[in-house]
């Protein structure tokens, strides 16, 4: 995926109200932009920061400016949560992502479940369907290893339940997990910070649900899929 727009480079002053920003641009000019993550950023909103912003332009927007990535040490995260069902979509299609590349259809953002949506629902006359749910990650506090979810997340452990529903309905379900970033090698779920999504996690796998984890590769230019990681064995304990 690359950017539309170059991103203007600012320094990060505070992040706050989940949805709000402040930042200085290289200019020395002060703006206040928008956040598209309502997460805890956990990691990623120390004052001083390097980010980069997209500019927007529209009558209908409050703030020109809208965050899209952070630098901590020598890596850019990407924040954005729009953008992960848009790369994901990109790794499947690259064949990133096992054989999900190899289905004929793919549509997003389709309703199934209990009154949910699907991020991506894959179907092909000879296998059948695949139900997928993408969940942006950009939490790290072990070098190399990338976590989710860096926050309790009741409605990340409701789409595991809907996604073993599926799988007893005889369709594939599918756990994609996209990381904003290039410096992990392995995924893992973070039992600490959600025990309950971590025993949703578990509970999906035994009724069959496939998870993937797979990395970035990002510049103010652009971020690209860069192929899967590997799972931590901890995240499939007591299966």
């Amino acid at each position: 995926m690359i950017f539309e727009t170059p991103l203007v480079p600012a320094t990060l002053v505070q992040r706050y109200k989940r949805f709000l920003f402040d930042a200085v641009l290289d200019d020395g000019s002060a703006i206040t932009g928008f956040c598209p993550n309502t997460g805890s950023m956990r990691g990623l909103t120390a004052p001083g920061s390097r980010i980069w912003l997209s500019m927007h332009d529209s009558l209908t927007r409050k703030h020109r400016y809208m965050l899209e990535l952070v630098r901590v040490g020598d890596t850019i995260v990407g924040i954005n949560t729009g953008l992960p069902n848009r790369i994901a979509e990109e790794a499947i299609r690259l064949g990133q992502v096992g054989d999900l590349g190899t289905y004929a259809s793919l549509k997003r953002e389709q309703k199934y479940g209990r009154n949910s949506r699907i991020d991506m629902l894959l179907s092909d006359a000879g296998k059948g369907l695949a139900y997928v749910e993408v969940k942006n990650v950009h939490f790290s506090r072990t070098q190399g290893l990338a976590e989710f979810p860096d926050s309790p997340t009741a409605r990340g452990a409701k789409h595991l339940e809907e996604l073993g529903d599926m799988v007893d309905a005889g369709h594939r379900g599918i756990m994609l997990y996209l990381i904003q970033r290039s410096d992990c090698d392995v995924f893992r779920v973070c039992d600490d910070l959600d025990p309950v999504y971590a025993r949703a996690f578990r509970r999906a796998m035994t009724r069959g649900v496939e998870a993937f984890a797979i990395k970035c590769r990002i510049s103010p230019q652009q971020i690209a899929p860069d192929g899967l990681i590997a799972m931590d064995e901890p995240a499939f304990a007591d299966l």
